[in-house]
């Protein structure tokens, strides 16, 4: 009689995501998704690093909220402003 092998950790997670994955994807077909185009997907944009003094940093990302906004959404408006105005010099 064969005995089967004991499951280790790692195939019990497996398993487990294998069968979330088929219960998000039977899931789907029966009702339909809203799905939001984020930043980091899209094309258009590409991701930078600046270096912000902290109590700024602060200050923005307590507007950003305040506003129910994002700060790259600020920033870019801002540098937008800021770009047209040293162009036309």
């Amino acid at each position: 009689m064969l005995s089967k092998k004991k499951a280790s950790r790692f195939d019990e997670l497996i398993d487990a995501a294998r069968s979330r994955q088929n219960r998000d994807n039977s899931q789907e077909l029966t009702e339909e998704k809203v799905t939001f185009k984020s930043k980091s997907t899209d094309p258009d944009y590409v991701r930078t690093t600046v270096y912000l003094p902290k109590k700024l940093h602060r200050s923005l990302k307590l507007a950003a909220a305040a506003d129910d906004r994002q700060m790259s959404d600020i920033m870019t408006e801002l540098l937008e402003k800021w770009l047209s105005k040293n162009s036309e010099q």
